[in-house]
């Protein structure tokens, strides 16, 4: 029999069918509010409809130089007005949006600008010189624009302007629209670590839906005031450029970040959230007395990347701030889980609230699927909080796949699954938790020990800022914990001090046999780099 819900005139069409892109909440904000504040930049303040207007000149001039599908632009630049608008702008256009590290060395940039085939280049002053640089590795060469930052030094690369590029756009062109949100948006690069970086491959839909699950996940509300402390270049700003705009909340650009600055712009501008990795909370829980006496009370903090310890939850909350917890990888978009609150652990106490907060919880209502299994039987682990096995991810917030890498790819997707390499348990709750990354697990003796177990009990020290632990070769044991260990401004620990802390808070066989004094390298994101930490750990003398 036929079925009468797949009648021809039951069709796709024009009028019931347009493709998911996060372009179309600029256009709704700018008609909905059109003179509310979106953009606040030292002393440049935009409004939605001068926003929408400089991103459809951008669009504009960049279709005029010949941009458009099948195009890449890249931006090296810190969280800026223009890096906000080419979000917006450069997919209007059907290009990919291809923001940048620009931590990474020249050699590294040179090669994202041959892989991903970049076009056009947006530079800011501040990165010129390394610009330079990347070009001179690069076969490519691309059109080159200054983004001459007001607020930034004074460093042309090229006499073009961002300024003289607008003025060749025309903010009433009718601009390209997409087809299909499968059609790629953005095009970002993971550290690279081990060899050349991968260059990850979101799609409009994917960055549609994950903009509206982080703004439902974290309960954002409408005009929130937005303070950018994460990385435009990182996942795209966890897809907030396009969330905090669908909420028509007002964009607070910042430079750099530091403890100083932060504070300064959340007292200064009513700033309601925030991102940032735990070391940015780290950063602000630790900064002088009198800089955080301005914090005000209720601040929102979304907290991802490596998993915060309690003690940094804690401490951040003790501000007055109220912490929410979520877990991803370049590959989801940014944060794809959130440790969903619950009303009835509003009343136990804070060290207790911190620990359950530190789990990477439960998958966002746009993720269709989040587990955590064997990674060779694909049976998920059963739910005692106690059995390994690695998170995967499945649903719509998953990336297209990696650029020119089929093998990676399908590696990477082997199962019907997104594996992450993170390894996990399982609560009774159904509350995911890491453990460790598959690569920074430490085996002593038979035994594992999670690296980020033991480095919570390190921060539980009252005089340790920062702190990684990871495996030193052991003839006995195979390997053994090191720990890198930061201490707070003012205060002093010997190793012996750390290491008995560590074996009175935990079984004997995970406390760290050898602490190295030291400032931890970082990435841009303020992720620790691990891979130099375990290349030290190897030498024969763990001290400083």
């Amino acid at each position: 029999m036929t079925n009468p819900f797949e009648a021809d005139f039951l069709a796709r069409q024009e009028a019931n069918h347009v493709p998911l892109s996060p372009v179309d909440f600029l256009l709704r904000t700018a008609e909905a509010y059109p003179d509310r504040v979106a953009v606040i930049h030292g002393r440049q303040r935009f409004t939605y409809a001068q926003m929408l207007e400089r991103v459809r000149r951008l669009a504009s001039a960049l279709k005029g130089r010949g941009i458009g599908p099948g195009s890449t632009v890249s931006v090296l630049a810190p969280n800026i007005p223009p890096h906000l608008e080419a979000h917006f702008a450069v997919p209007m256009t059907g290009a990919v949006l291809n923001s940048i590290n620009y931590r990474l060395d020249a050699a590294a940039v040179g090669f994202i600008l041959d892989h991903g085939e970049c076009d056009a280049l947006l530079v800011d002053g501040e990165f010129a010189d390394l610009a330079r640089a990347a070009l001179g590795h690069a076969a490519r060469s691309p059109l080159v624009i200054d983004l001459a930052d007001p607020e930034g030094p004074d460093n042309r690369l090229v006499p073009m302007s961002y300024d003289d590029l607008l003025a060749e756009g025309d903010p009433h062109e009718e601009v390209w629209h997409i087809e299909d949100g499968w059609q790629a948006i953005a095009l970002n690069y993971t550290s690279g670590t081990t060899g050349n970086p991968k260059g990850v491959v979101y799609h409009h839909r994917g960055a549609m839906l994950n903009a509206i699950g982080n703004v439902q996940a974290w309960d954002m509300g409408h005009d929130p005031v937005y303070l950018w402390t994460l990385p435009m270049f990182h996942c795209n700003g966890w897809c907030f450029p396009w969330g905090v705009t669908m909420q028509g909340g007002t964009h607070v650009c910042l430079r750099k970040v530091a403890a100083e600055p932060i504070i300064n712009n959340i007292a200064e501008h009513g700033v309601t959230h925030m991102c940032g990795a735990p070391i940015v909370l780290n950063m602000i829980a630790n900064a002088e007395e009198t800089l955080r006496a301005k914090l005000p009370q209720g601040l929102r903090v979304l907290t991802a990347g490596a998993a915060p310890p309690p003690r940094v939850i804690e401490a951040m909350e003790d501000t007055g701030a109220t912490i929410t917890h979520g877990y991803g990888l370049t590959e989801t978009y940014g944060p794809a889980t959130v440790c969903a609150w619950h009303k009835e652990w509003d009343h136990l106490p804070l060290a207790d609230r911190a620990a359950l907060k530190a789990r990477q919880g439960v998958r966002f209502m746009v993720l269709e699927g989040l587990d955590v299994m064997d990674p060779e039987t694909m049976v998920p682990v059963p739910a005692d909080g106690e059995t390994l096995g690695e998170i995967v991810f499945r649903g719509n917030v998953v990336m297209k796949g990696y650029l020119k890498n089929p093998t990676a790819t399908e590696e990477a997707f082997r199962g019907g699954w997104f594996h992450s390499g993170d390894l996990a348990v399982k609560h009774p709750d159904g509350y995911i938790e890491i453990r460790d990354r598959s690569k920074d697990i430490i085996i002593s003796g038979g035994e594992n020990i999670s690296s980020i177990e033991v480095e919570g009990v390190l921060y539980q020290h009252p005089a340790v800022l920062e702190a990684a632990v990871v495996a030193k070769p052991d003839e006995t044991w195979g390997e053994t914990p090191c720990a890198f260990v930061t201490l707070k401004p003012g205060q002093t620990a010997t190793e012996a001090e750390i290491v008995a802390f560590c074996r009175a808070e935990m079984a004997h066989f995970k406390a760290p046999r050898h602490i190295v004094f030291c400032d931890l390298p970082k990435t841009s994101t303020g992720k620790i780099q691990k891979f130099i930490l375990r290349e030290r750990a190897k030498e024969p003398v763990a001290a400083e």
